[in-house]
């Protein structure tokens, strides 16, 4: 959560919350948390000044409504004074409050609403929610399903979410396919505590951001969605659309690991995605597979690549393995006799940051974030 500190100049416009009350701060910050993410945050009205233009919300707080209205702030649209009730038991939901101060202060700040908490909780939730899209995309989704069995989807997949963290993008890598044997095996972090798919199974709706990164498994920005070892479960869509929605507002990246047979749940990642990734390995029978996969995924996204494993046994090209399945190669990856030994010692595939792999990836993370506007460092 952004604290009213010395941002740059291209820091992109948030909500802006105005209080010193600490009890009303902490309510707040965990809506807006819920809600959009990052806000600023500011004491007093003369701390709120340099935001006050700029912020595509301010949320006021009663003890600091006497000041804006001294300091003269210029009026603007988008500004919600918040009162608090002592009894929560006691509240029902009233967009405007029937006190006469604060009505006065509303009135002299041309105020939109004033509410009171924690009655309209949900409602400020979804004002947080509005202001912070309308100045942060939606983190771009990339899924990826092999063309054909054993052809390395799942290491692509690690391989993106990986590279993508190590260059300080919030990532969040989705494992939707509940028998590849888990993502967080693949990193080498199957014993690493947090949540995974049984717990989360439940989300449903709007999902509090900052609480989901907090409770995955993590590995520096990376954090992960994936499996237990226990029975086998069924996600159910409104869990898989839940859990991509926060991975979306709240960070940089979401890689999406597909199974090959594309259950309700796993089409929802097909259909998240600004692009779909398939590998394939250069030979005439993966190309005949990969026909198959093409079709079944390629009316449900919106862009659908390929990225060509070597070697080729028989000299097939990239391009013709392009032409047969009449797609784009997004890339090819060249053949990295030690990377089977690795993943098998447990080392996270790319985490040296060397190799074609590792060069690969950086390609591909790089031509996502240009694409969305956001930079690799």
């Amino acid at each position: 959560m952004a604290m009213d500190t010395a941002d740059p100049p291209d820091v992109a416009p948030r909500p802006l919350v105005v209080t010193g009350d600490a009890q009303l701060l902490d309510e707040l910050l965990a809506l807006a948390a819920a809600g959009c993410g990052d806000v600023d945050v500011a004491p007093d009205a003369t701390a709120a000044r340099r935001h006050w233009r700029t912020a595509t919300l301010v949320v006021i707080g009663a003890d600091a409504v006497t000041g804006c209205v001294r300091a003269r702030l210029p009026r603007r649209r988008g500004l919600v004074l918040v009162t608090r009730l002592s009894e929560p038991g006691d509240a029902t939901f009233e967009p405007v409050s029937d006190d006469a101060g604060s009505w006065r202060a509303a009135s002299q700040l041309d105020a939109d609403h004033v509410v009171v908490l924690p009655a309209a909780a949900a409602w400020l939730t979804e004002r947080f929610g509005s202001a912070g899209a309308r100045h942060r995309e939606s983190a771009p989704v990339v899924a990826v399903i092999g063309g054909r069995g054993g052809v390395g989807a799942s290491v692509l997949a690690a391989g993106l979410a990986l590279t993508a963290a190590r260059t300080g993008l919030r990532t969040m890598l989705v494992d939707a396919d509940p028998l590849g044997g888990g993502v967080d095996l693949l990193l080498g972090a199957e014993g690493a505590q947090g949540l995974r798919w049984p717990e989360l199974s439940a989300a449903r709706g709007r999902v509090d951001v900052a609480a989901l990164r907090a409770g995955l498994p993590r590995q520096g920005e990376l954090a992960m969605v994936s499996w237990d070892r226990g029975d086998e479960i069924d996600v159910p869509v409104e869990a898989m659309e839940a859990t991509l929605d926060a991975g979306r507002r709240g960070g940089d990246l979401v890689v999406v690991d597909l199974p090959r047979s594309l259950g309700p749940a796993a089409m929802c990642g097909v259909q998240a995605a600004s692009e779909v990734l398939m590998p394939v390995t250069a030979d005439i029978r993966a190309c005949a597979a990969a026909v198959r996969v093409a079709a079944q995924v390629g009316p449900h996204c919106r862009s659908l690549r390929v990225v060509v494993r070597g070697p080729a046994p028989g000299g097939l090209t990239a391009r013709d393995v392009g032409a047969a399945l009449g797609l784009p190669v997004a890339g090819v990856l060249r053949p990295e006799p030690d990377l089977a030994a690795s993943l098998e010692r447990g080392d996270p595939p790319t985490g040296s940051g060397r190799g074609p792999l590792a060069e690969l990836c950086e390609q591909l993370v790089a031509e996502l974030t240009a694409d969305s506007g956001r930079e690799v460092a």
